[in-house]
């Protein structure tokens, strides 16, 4: 028997979907959404929940555009104002709102300007003392580099005349001619004077003590020689000559070139005592060598700085 009917494909067959439930919520449905509902009504949001809610609708406001319907957008109309045009009579003007700055503390007004104006000047203050401490801490790092610039001077120099003292006494004793320290005090040179002065100014204080010491000795009480008249036997040394002609005699000779010498800088002097060297004696102080020719071949100069 032929079948007149196609079969059914059962694996094609399409089903309704499952229904989806009453289309009414029941009572038990009904009870549990009203009291979710009341439980969300009943939480308290906190701050920044609020601040959020608060600022979505403030952004949402300012990208709604004005409507047809406004009454301010009616008269801005009747002038010739079209949604989307820029306000002002050449179209310049702008476009989007102006921005919300939302104050949140409660002080007035004019406060923020006055904490900025206080800020400022707070800031302006602190650059001000940092700009004189930096300014101070110059100076005093330009005077301590002075200072050891001086004192580095002051030991070249002496460096220097003892070297030039040296020399002299030692082309002397090779011609037969005084020595400095055979020579007065004035003839000798006064690059190198002042040390011949201060060696006489120490022995001079010694020789002061000295006889100070034995007049102090020579003044006390002592027994009278046994051949003396005297009854006591006690001399009071009244009658002995006293032994401190130094200091009866110490008057110093005003010495007008060395003096003008001594007054000059530091450097000056040590660059005078420096060139006296190279031309006398063809000597560097910072090569510490003695050359055989007024060329001084190898030298790099005259200064410290040349031999850096």
């Amino acid at each position: 028997m032929a079948e007149s009917e196609e079969e059914d494909d059962y694996m094609n067959m399409v089903f309704e979907d499952a229904p989806k439930g009453p289309k009414h919520e029941t009572s038990l449905q009904r009870a549990a959404r009203k009291r979710k509902e009341g439980e969300a009504r009943a939480r308290q949001k906190t701050k920044a929940e609020r601040e959020e809610e608060a600022e979505a609708s403030r952004e949402a406001s300012l990208a709604t555009a004005l409507p047809e319907t406004n009454k301010g957008f009616k008269m801005m109309a009747k002038f010739g104002f079209k949604q989307g045009d820029a306000l002002g009579k050449s179209e310049d003007g702008r476009k989007e709102p102006i921005r919300v700055s939302v104050k949140e503390d409660r002080g007035g007004i004019g406060l923020e300007s006055e904490k900025k104006r206080k800020f400022r000047e707070q800031f302006e203050a602190a650059e001000r003392l940092a700009k004189r401490a930096k300014e101070e801490e110059g100076d005093y790092l330009e005077v301590l580099r002075q200072e050891q610039k001086e004192k580095k001077a002051e030991r070249d120099l002496n460096s220097a005349q003892r070297t030039a003292e040296r020399l002299f006494d030692k082309e002397a004793e090779e011609k037969g001619t005084p020595e400095s320290s055979e020579k007065p005090l004035k003839d000798i040179n006064v690059f190198w004077r002042i040390r011949a002065r201060r060696r006489e100014e120490k022995k001079r204080d010694k020789q002061q003590r000295r006889e100070l010491n034995n007049s102090i000795a020579s003044r006390l009480p002592t027994l009278a020689h046994e051949d003396d008249d005297d009854d006591d036997k006690v001399a009071q040394g009244r009658d002995l000559a006293p032994f401190y002609t130094t200091l009866e005699n110490d008057r110093e000779d005003e010495d007008s070139e060395l003096a003008e010498f001594e007054a000059l800088p530091i450097t000056e002097r040590l660059q005078k005592v420096l060139l006296f060297l190279r031309e006398e004696y063809r000597y560097c102080l910072y090569c510490g060598h003695e050359y055989p020719d007024a060329d001084m071949e190898g030298c790099p100069g005259v200064t410290d700085e040349d031999h850096d």
